[in-house]
């Protein structure tokens, strides 16, 4: 078993979440930063993720889902810093249990835009749970919605 080292296993996992999930991929997200302290996601505007079709507004789900990534992101990088040389193995058996277990999203603009950005940073890192702060802006900086 071959141990990797913490930026190895971030660029793995990384590149596993933008060619391998094939929810992200419909949605055209792209992973652009991964750190313990920072998680970015990316996606551009395109017509079938509108939600509001008379007002070309992305869909609130699409806004969810780019937050909800994010945060997850972030609390990944966290979990796999805190980790002691593991092996491949043990990071996809880690992996495979992690998951949203609440959401909260407060919309505070029309999603409008060219381009998106979901950020998130850590609020608390536990050994079982993490709370993230996200939000979305578009390329303006515009904010559209944070969540946690």
């Amino acid at each position: 078993m071959i141990k990797m080292d913490i930026q190895r296993l971030l660029t793995k996992v990384s590149e596993f979440m933008n060619d391998q999930v094939p929810f992200q991929r419909m949605l055209g997200f792209e992973i652009t930063e991964f750190t313990p302290e920072r998680g970015e996601v990316r996606f551009r505007w395109r017509d079938e993720l509108m939600g509001n079709v008379p007002q070309r507004i992305l869909h609130g789900g699409v806004t969810s889902t780019a937050l909800d990534t994010a945060g997850g992101l972030v609390a990944i990088a966290g979990m796999l810093a805190r980790l002691d040389n593991p092996t491949e193995e043990y990071l996809m058996e880690r992996l495979s249990r992690c998951g949203t277990i609440d959401l909260r999203v407060d919309y505070l603009r029309p999603g409008r835009g060219e381009e998106f950005i979901a950020s998130a940073t850590i609020i608390r890192s536990g050994n079982k749970v993490a709370v993230a702060r996200m939000e979305l802006h578009n390329q303006d900086g515009t904010h559209i919605a944070f969540g946690t």
